[in-house]
């Protein structure tokens, strides 16, 4: 932690900068022996901090916080007394324990300084002085990093490790001579002024690797409160850049988004009973519970709100400090003889200065509408930070839009959007001191809300941005990429509220599009983008792309307008980038663009196009089936990077669908669509798939299994659960399953929808469930989202009749006991 030579608990402590007492048993035996009680009593009284008896109030955080520094204070300042911690030594104190911030696990970071005086008998005793203090903490399970040093040999230390110098800035005196504790501390702050300038770049370089590792904390749904961006990792270095006298302290705002994480940290800690950093999904909820009223919160939702806009604080203020402490910094030699940076005007009334982009001087703020926005395109397309001073001003001095905008607000605002990558931080920054909420009221429902969605990883308004700057990469694939990049924008612009959040978008949305000047016809276009955002991903994932009917349904609901399919295309494809990794796949791009086409073809005035014919490949298959009576497997597409289409044919009956589907993943294939097609009494099931790990399988070897598994030679159901075992690896507490029924007016069919956690096998088991219940599944979709899926299956009875409600739920209750309850779903003998 803090001292980067400590050594770490595991590890003998004895020969830590000075050298050990090997003549015969040591009086650090004796000090063993009658002391560890100590650390033990350390230990229990810690324990009862965190779990009181009954009766006895429960600390909040704060006071936990409080209590625990108290506790191992008095247990250090009592030990190093009584081992001989006095004149010319001293025991302090760095990281948790230093900054008075100790979480209940917490390491303890510790230095032993002494003056170095004498020789070989005062190295022997500082050796056995810090045997006796690290021992007990060692052999008592206490997290320790502890090194020994003289004043000088700190510093010298601190001058080559970044970590030591960040850390000797926190010392705090625990036992000893104070003196030596104070001459520590002001050399160590003296030697990190003056030194400043040549570790300020490596300063940043290991703070943008340790934002690369960890990731960010305000947007992220399991966030790392102590090393991401936005943590409390950035509030010490704002510590240490004030420490340097490069910019302030850090500011009240930043100083209560400090004591929210350090309080979510405490609890963290407590629950799990271990140190935790990670707040994952499943800990907001017990949090809440156990603490609210100390965390100001109600529920989990607002827990995750108030933890975003703690941490957007913080990663304001310490992208603000970075800059103005580069500006900071001491000049020498040439450099301290050179000009001010000058001012390189980039657009009308903004220039760049030293880095940032500024206000020219002539910039007529309060009568410019456009300022803003023109500031903020400009930023964007140089990848250049606006000064905090010039977002300051604008929040201060910069005029209301008024409705309609102008048409150069629109065209910045545009121009804004399209810059992709480059927005990201702009829109932050703007959003940070309330210039974004002035340009959209409309933003503050969605700002720091949490997603309900496991497959999401950002909060809602971060991945409006994040869609935005998708769209802003298939911007050359429409007609209309003005109206693409404002959809993204807003497509889930009405989420935070009561009703259907495409419904409420709409609305929002067709405001919006008049408040900002466009022509009536495109206002219509952005409220159908929002209300119909879902309709391709929703109609390709749950309906028969094939069917006609579904086809006519959507090109019905979309009123026939080709632009508007195309702008939805591109919206859904964005939509699902910027969602998280692995929701935008080849397969599900492919199951898009084939029901795209063909409602561009009934656009066209075309027929509708029916069902695809079987390959010839799958016909051929049929045939040898139909001569043989043996199933046969073949495999297309090999080679490929991502899926391939393996098509099964077997003589026609009842519960082949499960069966291959349990063969697929005896051999570690991810299903990802199941086509179920029938020729002269063959079954031809063609499945998209990719391989979970390793190389594909032989078709023959499938085709082998099958046949075993269809004659009843192979145990399926113990296969698969051995195979369970083996690869699946423990995750996040997994999410309740959920079934959700659609009914097609259009087809008739009805659609069951399995919204579940992934697991090997899960497609076999709620395919047998569905079989054991008597219905036909006429197509399978199978969505992997991460460790979700969400399955939809097509279902018939046997007399081609719909599902009453008592029927529903008996099937619903199966499917759900299948997900959860792992094989346990009776499987249907092999002749049935």
């Amino acid at each position: 932690m803090a001292v980067a030579d400590a050594e770490r608990s595991g590890a003998g402590p004895g020969d830590a900068d000075a050298e050990r007492n090997d003549g015969g048993p040591s009086s650090l035996d004796d000090e063993r022996g009658t002391t560890n009680g100590d650390a033990v009593d350390l230990v229990r009284a810690r324990a009862a901090l965190l779990d009181p008896p009954p009766g006895a109030r429960r600390l909040g955080p704060a006071a936990l916080r409080e209590a625990l520094v108290e506790l191992h204070d008095f247990w250090l300042s009592s030990r190093a007394a009584a081992v001989g911690v006095g004149e010319g030594s001293a025991l302090v104190a760095v990281g948790a324990l230093g900054r008075k911030e100790l979480a209940p696990y917490s390491d303890l970071d510790l230095v032993l300084i002494h003056d170095g005086r004498g020789r070989k008998s005062g190295r022997e005793e500082i050796s056995r002085v810090a045997d006796a203090l690290w021992y007990p903490l060692w052999d008592a399970g206490i997290g320790l990093d502890h090194s020994v040093r003289t004043v000088g040999e700190a510093i010298e230390v601190a001058t080559t490790d970044l970590r030591v110098a960040l850390g000797l800035l926190e010392v705090r005196h625990l036992a000893g001579d104070p003196e030596l504790a104070e001459r520590l501390a002001a050399t160590a702050r003296q030697a990190w002024r003056a030194g400043i300038r040549g570790r300020f770049d490596d300063l940043v370089a290991a703070t943008e690797a340790r934002w690369q590792r960890s990731g960010e904390v305000a947007h992220r749904i399991e966030p790392d409160l102590k090393n991401g961006r936005g943590g409390l990792r950035d509030v010490q270095l704002l510590d240490a850049l004030a420490a340097a006298q490069l910019v302030d302290r850090p500011t009240v705002d930043v100083q209560d988004a400090r004591r929210l994480m350090l309080d979510l940290r405490v609890e963290l800690h407590r629950r799990a009973g271990r140190a935790r950093d990670v707040m994952q999904a499943e800990d907001a909820h017990e949090v809440v519970a156990a603490a609210a009223g100390d965390l100001g919160v109600t529920d989990r939702f607002d827990l995750a709100r108030a933890l975003s806009g703690a941490a957007r604080t913080v990663v304001f203020a310490t992208d603000t400090a970075l800059r103005s402490a580069r500006a900071a910094l001491p000049r020498r030699g040439l450099a301290a003889l050179r000009r001010a940076p000058a001012r390189r005007p980039l657009d009308d009334g903004v220039v760049e200065h030293a880095g940032e982009v500024v206000l020219a001087r002539d910039a007529q703020v309060s009568r410019d509408p456009s300022l803003v926005l023109r500031l903020a395109a400009t930023a964007a397309r140089t990848r250049l930070p606006i000064s905090a001073s010039t977002l300051h001003r604008l929040a201060e001095a910069a005029p209301e839009l008024r409705e309609p905008w102008p048409r150069a607000a629109l065209s910045e605002l545009l121009a804004l959007l399209g810059a992709g990558e480059g927005m990201v931080d702009v829109i932050e920054a703007l959003d940070r001191t309330g210039l974004w909420g002035r340009l959209f009221p409309e933003w503050g429902a969605v700002r720091d809300l949490p997603p309900r969605d496991r497959q999401h990883v950002w909060t809602v308004d971060r991945h409006l941005v994040e869609v935005t700057r998708r769209a802003a990469e298939l911007t050359t694939r429409v007609s209309r990429p003005d109206l693409l990049l404002l959809g993204a924008l807003v497509h889930d612009i009405g989420k935070g509220r009561d009703e259907d959040h495409s419904v409420v978008g709409e609305r929002l949305a067709a405001a919006l599009g008049r408040r900002l000047g466009l022509w009536p016809a495109d206002v219509d276009v952005l409220a159908a983008m929002v209300r119909h955002h879902l309709l391709l991903p929703h109609t390709a994932s749950r309906r028969d792309p094939e069917d006609p009917a579904t086809v006519e349904r959507v090109v019905e609901t979309l009123g026939a307008d080709p632009v508007l399919l195309e702008l939805l295309h591109a919206l859904a494809e964005a939509d699902s980038l910027g969602t998280g990794p692995g929701v935008w796949t080849p397969w599900r791009a492919t199951l898009m663009g084939d029901l795209v086409k063909r409602c561009r073809v009934v656009m066209a005035g075309e027929p509708t196009p029916g069902p695809s014919p079987l390959s010839d490949e799958a016909l051929a298959l049929a045939r040898t089936v139909a001569e043989s009576g043996r199933p046969e497997v073949a495999i297309s597409g090999e080679g490929a990077l991502t899926t391939i289409t393996m098509t099964v044919a077997a003589p026609d009956r009842p519960g082949l669908l499960s069966r291959a589907a349990g063969v697929l993943a005896l051999h570690s294939l991810q299903v990802h669509t199941a086509d179920l097609g029938e020729h002269d009494g063959v079954a031809v099931d063609a499945f998209t798939v990719s391989p979970r790990f390793g190389r594909l399988p032989e078709a023959s070897l499938l085709r082998e299994d099958l046949v075993r598994v269809l004659r009843g030679s192979i145990d399926l159901p113990a296969r698969l659960e051995a195979k369970e075992r083996d690869y699946d690896r423990p995750g996040p507490a997994p999410a309740p399953s959920r079934v959700v029924w659609f009914d097609d007016e259009a087809t008739g069919a009805v659609v069951l929808e399995l919204r579940t956690n992934d697991r090997i096998g899960l497609l076999y088991r709620v395919a047998a469930a569905l079989e054991s219940e008597g219905l036909d599944v006429r197509w399978a979709r199978v969505s992997t989202l991460g460790s979700s899926v969400l399955d939809a299956f097509c279902l018939e009875t046997a007399e081609h009749e719909g599902l009453d409600p008592e029927r529903r739920e008996k099937v619903e209750e199966v499917v759900l006991a299948a997900a959860a309850s792992g094989l346990t779903t009776p499987e249907r003998s092999p002749t049935a």
